[in-house]
């Protein structure tokens, strides 16, 4: 397993325009494998996250079975004159799977497409719906951490500044209401994504470790469902 770093060049339009849709940023990821990996939910499979970090930098997270080459996206997107490096980092993923332990206490960052299925009436089908509020979508995630391996934080009572809200380290932000073409089914896609910060605890490393190369939630072709986890500092 890989996981690959590449800086978005914001200042150019090829690089706004795959921002703007991500339809076309899963293709663009798509295209930096020859052979991706069927998404029929058997294995590992190509997950990709848009961390906009500042107006200048935003960056892309790809993590997959295989080592990608970005070539075609340093030449749209990202800064094809720089001579002093490659335009994108790849590192080995799969040995630091391999170290992630019962018990140990990660930082963590995810962005999920938080859905739940309802009926109006009992005759009706049911129908897909995105959470809204930020408490309904922590419930989700909350909903979600026993069968993805972890369990978010608590923080320590001495620790908390709120009368209610801040017992788990979590916090959900930059909630992005998305509407965009997918020009092959001549049909337009609308979905919610927001991005969780926060910290948590392992509780089953295999469970974790699969969560993390198969991802979480709906949308993973439409950069949803990769977590990615950081030593706590």
């Amino acid at each position: 397993m890989y996981l690959t770093r590449f800086r978005v060049n914001t200042a150019r339009r090829e690089g706004r325009e795959l921002l703007g849709s991500p339809h076309r940023m899963h293709a663009a990821v798509n295209m930096s494998f020859p052979d991706p990996p069927a998404r029929d939910g058997s294995g590992p499979r190509v997950l990709w996250r848009v961390d906009r970090n500042s107006a200048s930098e935003v960056v892309l997270f790809v993590v997959s079975p295989g080592r990608p080459d970005m070539t075609h996206l340093v030449e749209q997107a990202g800064w094809p004159a720089a001579t002093d490096t490659p335009g994108w980092q790849t590192y080995d993923y799969g040995s630091f799977l391999d170290q992630l332990t019962k018990g140990s206490t990660w930082s963590f960052r995810l962005t999920a497409n938080p859905v739940h299925s309802i009926r109006r009436t009992a005759d009706e089908p049911t129908k897909r719906t995105a959470h809204i509020t930020p408490k309904h979508q922590a419930a989700w995630l909350l909903s979600k951490q026993d069968s993805a391996g972890f369990a978010i934080t608590e923080t320590p009572p001495g620790k908390r500044v709120l009368d209610q809200g801040d017992e788990l380290q979590l916090v959900v932000r930059d909630k992005r209401d998305l509407r965009f073409a997918k020009a092959a089914e001549r049909r337009t896609v609308s979905l919610t994504t927001v991005t969780y910060d926060g910290r948590l605890t392992v509780t089953e490393p295999a469970v974790l470790r699969r969560t993390l190369v198969q991802g979480l939630g709906k949308a993973k072709a439409y950069g949803c469902g990769l977590m990615t986890l950081a030593p706590v500092r």
